[in-house]
């Protein structure tokens, strides 16, 4: 019998009218009248009212106790995390030749407000990015004397065969992030990425070198003689590894440098490695900000592209040729990104100067909050909440002294004369000691915050170019004007705060598994409660070794995890690489020393179908195939709603035949399955085709046994009225391809002949 606390009065209002129009006749039996509007009457309805009241508040004090007793455990509630996201700025004034250096905290602001987290200096250039592409195998049949005559012209016909021919290949075009990312290991002949760093286009082409000229020795000269910095953002290309990968933990950093290419006395191109003050990427592994120190303006230039002028333009160690008159004429210098040692891949999404980490967070300084009145434990509201421990600087007045700093720290663990507080970051307060534990603040004392940051929220994540506006201030405290910006990447990894009622399920399982996962159950919950990602599902394979695919094996657990995603598919929620990492870390630090952990994603099968149903009378055609084609989805989607309990598929289910047909003939408006029967595909063994499972009689059933890591992925479904099921899915529209009314149509473009 389950735990259910009584309730401490569970009568109504109407019951206690009732009750006391019961007790009239045994104490009042001159009172005859007792209808609706009788002053008697009312009175009773009156003290009803009051006494519900009562009672409503006399039966919160059972949850009242359980809200305090989890609240003396000391478990806070989860603040809100963060988006964060990328942002260029560049100078609006083409003119303009000089940098403009922000100060950090700057606004960005669209839908919602995010700050900048760094110094950032704009420089007065912009950049694209190029590769060296080898020719396809076709371009190099039609090139090839051509790449030939090259040889021996520029190293002569005995190492003629040395040429390769490459074609200069804009990179990032537009500034917009590539998903699939660009490969500097495998795509380019040099195993490098080239930056062009461009000058504004001046007024009148003569104008144009001094122009760039300016602009190079603000590129190598900083305001007081410092050497200039430049801002590099980057977002590796982190690709969804396979559902068995072992290698999921921290990754290695991946070993580059960057070089500016400057000019020598005779005109020749030098090669200049810049050193690096900061790297938010962690070695090129996460979205980040590179800070590189540039040198003096003698060593920054560029070798012209004109192959008139400069016959060796592009070969080489040249960087790559520009034919675009327009832009060489403003190429002040190039960047090269390359690896210092031998790497399989180096993929990037995306590349861009001028940039800066943004967060959804804003900063509050100078505040007063309140102000002491000598008792203990005295608790404060911050002018914010969600706030970060690590921005926030709490000041106390005190004697003689004027503002001190106080230190964040547990009251409970401190001396008499220590001035410490206690932070709770969800909600925003506050707590200072009680004069034995903690010292308390003198009456009269005000209480400011010299600096603190809040916010975040799942309204931070926005799609690339939401933020627009730029409220900054130049290092010499003067509003920056001119600068622009603009949002290349997404912003990514906001989170609403802890509700009370998951606090509620949360606590007491922490006071279970009390941040060790030992047990099955606590593998499972640690990993839900994994923060800043969305885990929506969390299975345990103890004795698993999931890169050999082998059971029993003593001393490991593989756990397997799944993001959040919306019904219904395809296709089906698959954990990437940082999603993985997350987990793994959160788990890593809690798990047995003894034992051998891996944090998976899932194999997936995929199935198709097809089905013909018989259309009840009364009921709309196309609505009835859709219903069918989204029940068979989402009883087959791995997360909540799908599987026969709705809690999602079960790993390792066996697909059935008649498991799908029951679900189908219980859609509304099926009146029944024609040939009482629907038929499963499954891929063939080069994975490019469709199998149907043939039954070796009428009654036979068609099963799909998974393996205990595995689940099904319903890639093609296909429901028809009044006709057989299909028996070929090759021949029958993708009905995931027309059900929101879309209709893709291929665009032939143009191609000069």
């Amino acid at each position: 019998m389950p735990i259910i606390p009584p309730t401490l009065d569970d009568r109504s209002y109407d019951d206690l009218v009732r009750e006391l129009l019961n007790r009239v006749p045994a104490h009042t039996r001159e009172w005859a009248d007792v209808r609706p509007g009788d002053p008697g009457r009312t009175l009773i309805e009156l003290f009803a009212f009051l006494a519900d009241s009562i009672l409503y508040r006399a039966n919160l004090i059972p949850e009242r106790q359980r809200l305090v007793f989890l609240k003396l455990l000391g478990m806070q509630m989860r603040p809100a995390l963060p988006a964060r996201t990328l942002v260029t700025l560049a100078l609006d004034d083409p003119m303009q030749t000089s940098a403009t250096i922000l100060r950090p905290l700057a606004k960005v602001s669209g839908p919602v407000a995010f700050e900048t987290t760094s110094e950032v200096t704009v420089l007065p250039v912009t950049a694209e990015a190029y590769a060296r592409r080898p020719l396809s195998e076709n371009e190099q049949a039609t090139y090839r004397e051509i790449v030939h005559n090259l040889g021996v012209l520029y190293l002569g016909s005995g190492d003629a065969s040395r040429a390769r021919g490459y074609v200069t290949m804009p990179v990032f075009a537009g500034g917009a992030a590539n998903p699939e990312g660009f490969d500097l290991i495998n795509e380019t002949i040099d195993q490098a990425l080239w930056l062009a760093l461009l000058a504004p286009e001046a007024e009148e082409p003569a104008l144009q070198p001094a122009h760039n000229e300016a602009v190079r020795k603000t590129l190598g000269t900083s305001v007081g003689g410092s050497q200039q910095l430049l801002s590099i953002g980057l977002l590796p290309a982190i690709s969804v590894p396979t559902w068995n990968d072992e290698q999921i933990g921290p990754r290695a950093a991946l070993p580059h440098l960057w070089e500016i290419t400057g000019l020598d006395a005779r005109g020749q191109v030098t090669y200049t490695q810049l050193d690096q003050i900061v790297d938010t990427t962690a070695g090129l592994t996460q979205r980040g900000v590179e800070r590189l120190v540039l040198p003096g303006p003698q060593f920054i230039g560029a070798p012209g592209n004109d192959v008139r002028q400069h016959l060796n333009a592009g070969t080489g160690a040249m960087p790559p040729r520009l034919d675009d008159p327009a832009k060489a004429a403003r190429l002040v210098a190039w960047l090269r990104l390359r690896p210092t040692r031998r790497l399989e891949s180096l993929r990037l999404s995306w590349v861009g100067i001028n940039a800066v980490e943004v967060d959804q967070r804003q900063t509050i300084t100078g505040r007063i909050i309140g102000t002491s009145n000598g008792s203990s434990d005295q608790q404060m509201a911050l002018p914010g909440t969600s706030v970060e421990p690590a921005s926030l600087a709490l000041q106390v007045e005190e004697d003689g002294l004027g503002y001190v700093l106080w230190e964040r720290g547990e009251t409970s663990l401190a001396g008499r004369d220590s001035r410490v507080y206690t932070l709770d970051a969800e909600a925003g307060t506050i707590t200072f000691g009680n004069g034995v534990r903690g010292r308390v603040p003198a009456p009269g004392r005000r209480v400011r915050v010299a600096q603190m940051r809040a916010g975040g929220g799942i309204a931070g994540n926005l799609p690339p170019g939401s933020l627009t506006d730029l409220d900054a201030f130049e290092l010499d405290g003067r509003r920056a004007t001119g600068v622009v910006v603009a949002q290349p990447l997404a912003a990514e990894g906001g989170l609403d705060a802890e509700t009370l009622a998951e606090a509620e399920v949360r606590i007491p399982q922490v006071l279970r598994h009390r941040e060790r996962a030992v047990t099955a159950q606590d593998y499972r919950t640690i990993a839900a409660e994994t923060p800043g990602v969305q885990v929506a599902r969390v299975e345990l394979l103890p004795r698993f070794k999931p890169h050999q695919m082998r059971e029993d094996v003593p001393g490991i657990v593989s756990v397997m995890v799944l993001p959040f995603r919306p019904p219904p598919g395809p296709p089906n929620p698959r954990p990437d690489r940082p999603f993985l990492e997350t987990v793994y870390a959160h788990l890593e630090a809690r798990r047995p020393l003894g034992t051998e952990l891996y944090v998976i994603g899932v194999d997936y099968v995929p199935l198709g179908l097809s089905v013909g149903v018989e259309i009840a009378d009364g009921y709309d055609r196309e609505a009835t195939l859709r219903s069918v084609r989204l029940a068979l989805r989402e009883f087959l989607w791995p997360l909540m709603g799908g599987g026969p309990q709705r809690t999602g598929w079960p790993l390792g289910k066996t697909v059935e035949d008649r498991e799908l047909e029951l679900v189908a003939a219980r859609v509304p408006g099926v009146q029944s399955l024609l040939g009482n029967r629907l038929n499963i595909f499954v891929r063939n063994a080069t994975g490019d085709d469709w199998v149907k499972q043939e039954r070796s009689t009428a009654n036979t059933l068609i099963n799909i046994p998974l393996a205990k890591w595995q689940l099904p992925e319903l890639l093609s479904v296909v429901a028809v009225a009044d006709d057989e099921p299909p028996n070929d899915l090759r021949g029958v529209p993708n009905p995931f391809l027309s059900d929101g009314g879309m209709v893709p149509i291929p665009l032939v473009p143009e191609v000069c002949t």
